[in-house]
C-alpha cells in the first residue's frame, strides 16, 4: 500500500490504511532517517507456515495487500514489507513439535523450499543473506534481506548432520525448543525431564557455536536458558519473546535471566501477541479455556448447545483490549533490566491471531507506529537504531567471529543415547 496523505492535515501527518493513526511528519521523516542507515530486521515471521498450511506450498499471491488470500488475512506482502521500512526478516521454517527423527528432517527441508522458493518468486523485494554484512548490502539496494530460523530443536531429528545442512541452506538459528520438551531441552510449555539442556543438548550449543549459527531461546524454559547462555560462546538471541515481569506467561524472559544477557551479549527480540504482552489478555483466555472445557463436559454430543453457550460467554466477557504502548513497555523494560544493546523485535506475525495484537501491528507495514511511539517516550536515534537492526547486527558478526576461532575444532558427531529398553509387563 502506498503512503497517502490525510485529507484534513496534509502538510503535517501522513498515514496509511493499514495503520491505527497517523504519524507526524517531522517524526516519520526521523523513523525514516533511522531505518535508512541501519536496517530493520525482524527476528520471527511465519508466512511459510501459512503457506504450507493453507495455501498448497504456494508462494503466489504475496505481491501486495490487494491479493487476499481468504479466509485467513494475511499479516505479510511484499508491499507491507516495504511500507514497514523492514530492511531483514528470519522467516521461521517451523514444522509442528509432535514430528520427530527423519520426518521431521523431511518436513523441515520443505519449509527451507518453501522460503527458497519465496525469495525467488519476488527478486525485486527479497535477496537470501548469509552474513551481517550480506544484511546491510542488501538493505542498500532497498531489498529485504531474508535469512531462514529453524523453530524447535526437534526438527534436527537428533541428528549434528542435519543441524550443519540446514545451516548450509541458509538457517542462522535454530530454537532449541517448540511448545514440548524435546530428546535433550526442557520447554517452557512442557514439563521438564532434563532440568535445562542433557549433556547432548550442550553439544548441540557447541556445535552450533562452531558453525555459526544463534542459538535462540525463544521457546525454552528458564533453566535451559541458563544451561544454554552458560554453554554457548556466542551470544544467545530470543527471537521472539517479552518480559516476564510484565506478564507472567512461561514463553517470557525472567529478570534473572534478562540480567545474564551484558556479560553474554545476547538479544530479546520483543513478541506483537497480545497473549505474550498483556497480563490480564492472559488471565482472560485462561477463564475462556475454562469456560470452554466446562461446557464441553456439560453438553457431550450436543455442538450446537455448546456453541451457542461459548458464544453467549464471549458477548458477556469481551478480551482486554492492549495498545501499542504495551509493546514499548516491554521494550523498555528490557533495556532497563538488561541494557539498551540487548533488545530487538521479533514480531511472530502470521504465526498468531490476526486480531490478538494492538491495533496496527498486526501487519508487518506497523513498525513505524511503534517507532513513533517510542519517540514520543524520547528514545534517541542512538538507541532507536540498535533496537531496529544494531544489536542483531553485532550478536551475527560475534557468532561469525567465535566461528572462525573454532575453525580448528572437528565437526561434531555427538549422537542421542539409545533409549531405555521397556520393562516388561
Amino acid at each position: 500500500m502506498k503512503t497517502r496523505l490525510l485529507a484534513a492535515a496534509a502538510a503535517l501527518l501522513v498515514a496509511t490504511p493499514a495503520l491505527a493513526q497517523p504519524i507526524p511528519a517531522p517524526v516519520q521523516k526521523r523513523i525514516d532517517r533511522i531505518l535508512k542507515r541501519t536496517p530493520l530486521i525482524d527476528g520471527h515471521n511465519d508466512v511459510p507456515e501459512q503457506i504450507r498450511e493453507n495455501w498448497k506450498m504456494s508462494v503466489e499471491g504475496l505481491a501486495s495487500g490487494s491479493d487476499k488470500r481468504q479466509p485467513n488475512p494475511m499479516m505479510t506482502d511484499m508491499a507491507r514489507l516495504h511500507e514497514g521500512r523492514v530492511g531483514g526478516q528470519f522467516w521461521s521454517v517451523y514444522i509442528d513439535a509432535s514430528v520427530h527423527g527423519d520426518e521431521a528432517i523431511r518436513q523441515t527441508l520443505e519449509q527451507i523450499d518453501i522460503v527458497t522458493r519465496l525469495v525467488k518468486a519476488y527478486p525485486n523485494d527479497l535477496e537470501l543473506a548469509s552474513t551481517a554484512a550480506d544484511f546491510e548490502r542488501i538493505h542498500r539496494k532497498g531489498k529485504i534481506a531474508s535469512v531462514m530460523g529453524v523453530e524447535g530443536g526437534h526438527q534436527m531429528g537428533g541428528s549434528m548432520a542435519a543441524l550443519r545442512q540446514f545451516y548450509r541452506l541458509g538457517a542462522r538459528y535454530m530454537t532449541l525448543t517448540h511448545f514440548a520438551t524435546n530428546d535433550w531441552a526442557d520447554s517452557a510449555t512442557d514439563d521438564p525431564k532434563y532440568g535445562g539442556l542433557s549433556p547432548f543438548g550442550v553439544e548441540v550449543v557447541k556445535e552450533m557455536n562452531r558453525i555459526g549459527m544463534l542459538v535462540d531461546l525463544a521457546h525454552v524454559s528458564p533453566d535451559t536458558m541458563k544451561d544454554a547462555i552458560e554453554a554457548s560462546k556466542a551470544p544467545v538471541i530470543f527471537s521472539h519473546s517479552n518480559a516476564r515481569a510484565l506478564e507472567d506467561h512461561p514463553r517470557n524472559v525472567p529478570d534473572d535471566v534478562l540480567a545474564l544477557l551484558p556479560a553474554n551479549g545476547g538479544v530479546v527480540m520483543v513478541n506483537f501477541y497480545t497473549g505474550y504482552l498483556s497480563e490480564p489478555f492472559r488471565q482472560w483466555n485462561a477463564m475462556r479455556a475454562g469456560e470452554e472445557a466446562k461446557l464441553k463436559s456439560l453438553f457431550t454430543g450436543q455442538p450446537d448447545k455448546r456453541t451457542a453457550a461459548m458464544d453467549a460467554w464471549d458477548k458477556a466477557n469481551p478480551p482486554p483490549k492492549a495498545e501499542i504502548g504495551i509493546i514499548a513497555d516491554h521494550i523498555e523494560h528490557i533495556a532497563k533490566v538488561a541494557g539498551d544493546d540487548h533488545v530487538g523485535l521479533g514480531g511472530d506475525l502470521d504465526g498468531i491471531p490476526y486480531d490478538q495484537s494492538p491495533p496496527g501491528m498486526n501487519s508487518v507495514s506497523g513498525y513505524p507506529l511503534l517507532f513513533a511511539e517510542l519517540i514520543r517516550r524520547g528514545w534517541s536515534d542512538k538507541d532507536l537504531a540498535k533496537l531496529a537492526g544494531g544489536n542483531i547486527l553485532r550478536v551475527l558478526r560475534r557468532a561469525e567471529e567465535v566461528s572462525a576461532s573454532m575453525k580448528d575444532v572437528p565437526p561434531s558427531l555427538a549422537t542421542l543415547p539409545a533409549p531405555a529398553p521397556a520393562k516388561p509387563e
